[in-house]
């Protein structure tokens, strides 16, 4: 399974299709490399073996993945089949009357869930150490690493050949910086692409949005697809797209104009190695025959990311209480950890007119992002500033949550460019196109204009084709295979 660049969750399918693999036998061959590598990575939680046995007998649909192993992640995409815990304690274990809209349109691609993805907890963090999980989740190229967060065990499941595209959520680059961590494709598409309901109307004042982990481009696209389009009563819409993902990678793109940026958005250093996959893709863009110039993005990138922090603490403050008040209780001592704790106590200070001032913000950073696209078509930036950190860097048992987003050393400085576009709603998307001397892999971050999802992954799909990089193995994976 997903041993050859082009054995991909596509490929799979149209193995399954003619009958030289059975579904059952892919579900085997997953959880066989769950037993071999999730010790080593912990990144596969709460499996439910016999929810996909009994999907299997029950007759799969018939979409583009049919048979072909999945997980989702644990935070959010509800399922009556998948308890969750959320990344937290307090949440540990919780079970669903229903089905969410993307659970649904997930299943009816045919794939085969059997089992979650470990996040952090509330999904707040570049990494993914949740002590509800007893542990780190380790990255697959550098066991010493961290995979990424928050869809960071989605990240290392992929990565590590468990499953060939699992799905994740993108609230301040959890998908992308996963994604840039383990080699892997990732996209987050235009805000309000892809429904949230029936629990919540948007996530995060609109900056949180569903995704996807995966080697190929057309995995993603497919998956895409079936996700797009607003659940009934969605409070806003994406605007439509000029065609669809699938369609949009058969084609190259038109000659584009690029902004290129190897700093910080504010001029700042970044890690040599991030510098130069930035400089080195904006080489082969201009083989392939588009223009590039270098481009600063004008925009108040401190305000916005004071902003993110302020909304981040207020849905963290939400989600903690809703669930004691779902047990009948107070929240307790030890209920969450040290970053979920403070980010509560931060906004116990924020008043109502302060919450609502941080979205005003938010909203006038998308505008001002926009206007820096009347300048080129697409920005072209690292996806973070340093490669993958250490396994501990970032831990979440610390009080301090604002000095941990926007202080000196904190998140902001690892992380400087993922949520910008979360916050602006623009589709991005991180391609592994550079590995380290060491052998680690660094992402590039490709961005568009709101609502130009089409462009930007058909420009993803030309730098697929032009620098592949399927062939490429994490060594815990090598290990296993040999």
């Amino acid at each position: 399974m997903a041993d050859e660049p082009h054995q991909d969750a596509t490929y799979l399918a149209q193995q399954v299709a003619s009958g030289a693999v059975s579904a059952d036998e892919l579900l085997d061959e997953a959880l066989a490399r769950v037993a071999a590598m999730n010790p080593a990575l912990n990144a596969v939680v709460m499996i439910e073996e016999d929810a996909a046995r009994r999907a299997i007998k029950a007759g799969l649909p018939e979409g583009p993945f049919r048979g072909v192993p999945f997980l989702i992640k644990d935070l959010g995409a509800e399922a009556i089949d998948f308890p969750t815990n959320s990344g937290s304690n307090l949440l540990r274990g919780t079970r669903y009357t229903y089905d969410s809209a993307i659970f649904n349109r997930m299943r009816a691609t045919g794939v085969v869930t059997f089992g979650r993805t470990t996040s952090p907890e509330g999904g707040i963090g570049p990494v993914t150490e949740a002590a509800v999980y007893g542990g780190p989740t380790r990255n697959p190229w550098d066991l010493s690493r961290t995979s990424g967060g928050s869809s960071g065990g989605s990240g290392a499941a992929v990565a590590a050949g468990i499953v060939p595209m699992a799905h994740g959520s993108d609230g301040g680059g959890s998908v992308r910086i996963p994604a840039s961590s383990c080699g892997l494709f990732g996209f987050k598409a235009t805000r309000a692409r892809f429904p949230d309901g029936p629990a919540a109307g948007e996530g995060w004042a609109g900056m949180a949005i569903d995704g996807f982990l995966s080697h190929s481009v057309r995995d993603n696209a497919a998956m895409m697809d079936a996700c797009a389009g607003a659940d009934p009563g969605a409070p806003y819409v994406a605007p439509a797209m000029e065609m669809t993902y699938a369609a949009a990678i058969s084609r190259p793109p038109r000659p584009l104009r690029f902004g290129v940026c190897d700093t910080t958005f504010t001029g700042g250093a970044i890690d040599p190695e991030c510098r130069a996959a930035v400089n080195k893709t904006a080489e082969l863009l201009e083989d392939l025959g588009h223009s590039v110039a270098p481009a600063l993005p004008r925009a108040d990138h401190a305000g916005m990311m004071q902003a993110w922090t302020r909304v981040v603490a207020c849905g963290t403050a939400l989600w903690i209480e809703s669930a004691a008040r779902a047990q009948g209780r107070d929240v307790r001592q030890g209920d969450v950890q040290g970053i979920a704790a403070s980010a509560m106590t931060f906004a116990k200070g924020i008043s109502g007119a302060q919450y609502l001032a941080a979205v005003n913000a938010v909203h006038a950073y998308g505008r001002q992002m926009a206007a820096c696209f009347d300048d080129y078509d697409i920005l072209l930036c690292a996806t973070l500033a340093e490669p993958p950190a250490e396994v501990g860097r970032f831990t979440h048992e610390r009080d301090d949550y604002q000095t941990y987003r926007v202080g000196a050393g904190g998140v902001f400085e690892y992380s400087p460019f993922c949520a910008a576009f979360n916050a602006s709603g623009q589709p991005a998307a991180s391609l592994p196109l550079h590995w380290t001397a060491s052998g680690l892999p660094v992402g590039v971050h490709l961005a568009a204009d709101y609502g130009a999802d089409a462009t930007l992954i058909a420009l993803c799909a030309q730098l697929e084709q032009a620098a592949p990089w399927a062939h490429r193995k994490a060594p815990i994976l090598g290990e296993y295979l040999a």
